[in-house]
């Protein structure tokens, strides 16, 4: 007859210490974490090697590099799953993410994030922007756009202009009523300075249709009334208060003027409206030019 041995009751103290008995309750919760911790390796593994890809650097090579670590990415579940975009008012979405040039489904390492930065930077409302990988699947981008501050007229069109002069765009230009309108070659870089008195003498300013600039050193102004009002070359903000002060005492805006020509220290001349064909005071136009057009948004009929 076969025996059968017993193995002796545990006692006790044979059973395990504490830590290991929370040890094995809590395994199915570590396998987890150690899985998560060791993709985060790999993760940065790749990161690290993506980064050391330069765009500077010999091409082919590098490149083959990059496509490499785009399929082990790829490989690995790290594909973009969302294109998060911040800080966009004005910049067109469609071009802005043909700019961008990731679509969801593309892996996170495919693609170089200096080359995505300087598409977007090449859109004329874009000043600056940052582009970053969020892993596992986000790219973010980062607009700061340019701030349009007026409206520049050149050779019959009309596009939008930031303050240092910069175009930042020229389409949709009557989306913006409310900016002043500049005129003429050069006005762009020059009209901060008088645009930024016009904004401190709202009684002026409100009066003000046009800012035309002149041989690219001096401006003058086109009022509502047709009026043109030629301001000496250096010394705008003097002449505005000094118009300022002729309204005030003269009511100088008020009248029938053609011109008012500013430009010599110690003289005002003044040139009246003629009568044209039609029997209504116009503006008599300095060398037979117009006076520069002003953008008209189309009214709703009625």
């Amino acid at each position: 007859m076969s025996r059968v041995r017993l193995s002796p009751r545990n006692s006790v103290n044979d059973r395990p210490s504490g830590w290991r008995l929370a040890l094995r309750r809590q395994r199915r919760f570590l396998r987890p974490a150690i899985c998560f911790a060791s993709a985060s390796l790999v993760t940065m593994v790749l990161v690290f090697l993506a980064s050391a890809v330069s765009p500077a650097g010999s091409g082919r090579s590098l490149g083959g590099l990059r496509d490499k670590l785009s399929v082990l990415a790829a490989a690995s579940g790290l594909r973009v799953t969302n294109v998060q975009i911040e800080g966009r008012a004005n910049t067109p979405e469609p071009i802005l993410r043909a700019a961008i040039g990731v679509n969801i489904g593309d892996p996170i390492l495919g693609f170089s994030l200096e080359e995505v930065r300087s598409r977007v930077e090449s859109i004329q409302w874009v000043e600056h922007a940052t582009v970053e990988r969020r892993l596992p699947g986000t790219l973010v981008i980062n607009l700061q756009e340019r701030r349009p501050f007026a409206k520049w007229q050149n050779q019959g069109k009309f596009v939008l202009v930031d303050r240092t002069g910069q175009v930042v765009a020229d389409q949709d230009v009557a989306q913006f009523p409310q900016l002043p309108l500049i005129v003429g070659a050069g006005a762009p870089v020059a009209a901060a300075q008088l645009l930024d008195a016009l904004q401190q003498r709202p009684s002026i300013k409100e009066r003000v249709s046009a800012s035309q600039r002149v041989g690219e050193r001096r401006w003058n102004l086109w009022l509502t009334n047709g009026t043109e009002v030629m301001l000496p070359e250096g010394h705008e903000v003097a002449a505005l208060d000094r118009l300022i002060r002729l309204q005030q005492d003269h009511a100088l805006l008020d009248r029938p003027l053609a011109a008012i020509d500013m430009r010599l220290p110690d003289r005002l001349v003044f040139r009246a409206k003629t009568e044209t064909k039609d029997g209504v005071a116009g503006p008599h136009m300095q060398g037979g030019s117009a006076a520069p057009t002003v953008p008209v948004i189309a009214k709703k009929t009625t």
